[in-house]
């Protein structure tokens, strides 16, 4: 099969197409003829030399697909040989065929497209589980997203607001926040020439929000402590800003404050698969009656990949990039 590969650490040029075998499928796994894959910031860690593949996983970058069931154990999954799906996987999204467990696909949502279907499972999965799982946001509670404009960003936006919270978003320029605005966010804040934590601050009548999603890091989290409200959460999810905090350890005790961070790709199947049912019964619904939407920036040719990766680390993008395999 046809594939991409990271011929070793370094620029994107270093991602160089190639053929491989066919996966073999473990127990529990699907086949996919891949019809299109989606780029996330991991991926880009990993051609970089900074993201370990986990054992066991496909060398080949891309932890997520969309495209056709054609090989696989399906009893009693209420799928079919020939069903399209969409899939989140430990690795080997860019290429031809991917395997995938069985747990983590879920059907594409009438109307979308494959490319639309392949941008999905990596920040949803994310989403969900580090904003409504692990920070708890409940009704009437506001969220804070950095990172208005990624893919993490748009999902976040898009699906807090269409369960009903407030939220606000940065983002790196007045036309990234407009796009903010656009997708649902009360305020897009342009971290450049803005102090998020006044605005929020002002937004909020000096309560601040109750959830942070946060992608950063860095010399942020102390802001962040500082915009949150009493009893707030951050939920950490990258390090784009750095592995290292000072943060006032003081308010965290005196407000109650929870800080807590997650790595998706190492958990086991069985969490992943739960929050994929979770998905299927309390978003997939607002993907087909499009309360929301996928945002794809631009597709590339499964050949182009380093093209693809040249983009995202431009940051120039306002939501998805994908790669079309066929």
């Amino acid at each position: 099969m046809r594939a991409i590969e990271i011929t070793q650490p370094g620029k994107p040029e270093v991602l160089q197409p190639c053929e491989r075998p066919m996966p073999e499928l473990k127990a529990g796994e699907v086949l996919i003829r891949v019809h299109a894959a989606g780029i996330n910031r991991p991926d880009v860690l990993q051609r970089l030399g900074h993201y370990p593949v986990p054992p066991g996983a496909s060398d080949l970058p891309g932890l997520e697909v969309a495209g056709e069931i054609v090989d696989g154990d399906l009893e009693g999954s209420g799928f079919v040989r020939g069903d399209m799906v969409c899939a989140l996987v430990q690795g080997g999204g860019y290429a031809e065929y991917c395997a995938a467990p069985l747990a983590q696909c879920l059907p594409v949502p009438q109307g979308l497209s494959m490319a639309e279907a392949a941008s999905l499972p990596e920040t949803f999965f994310t989403v969900w589980t580090n904003v409504f799982d692990r920070a708890q946001l409940a009704q009437g509670e506001t969220l804070l997203v950095q990172g208005g404009t990624s893919g993490i960003g748009v999902t976040a936006i898009q699906l807090a607001t269409a369960l009903g919270h407030r939220v606000f978003a940065t983002a790196g320029s007045d036309e990234k926040c407009r796009a903010c605005e656009e997708l649902g966010a009360e305020r897009g804040i342009n971290y450049r020439s803005e102090d998020f934590v006044a605005v929020v601050k002002e937004l909020t009548g000096g309560k601040g929000v109750d959830v942070v999603l946060d992608m950063v890091a860095g010399d942020y989290v102390a802001r962040e402590i500082d915009c949150l409200a009493d009893d707030g959460r951050i939920a950490l999810i990258a390090l784009l800003g750095g592995a290292k905090a000072n943060v006032d350890l003081g308010q965290v005790l005196r407000r109650r404050l929870s800080i807590s961070g997650s790595t998706l790709r190492p958990r086991p199947v069985a969490f992943k698969g739960a929050i994929a049912q979770k998905l299927r019964e309390r978003v997939w619904p607002l993907l087909e009656t499009g309360k929301v939407k996928p945002v794809i920036y631009k597709t590339f040719p499964l050949e182009e990949a380093a093209a693809a990766h040249a983009l995202m680390e431009s940051s120039t993008h306002v939501g998805k990039i994908v790669l079309q395999v066929v």
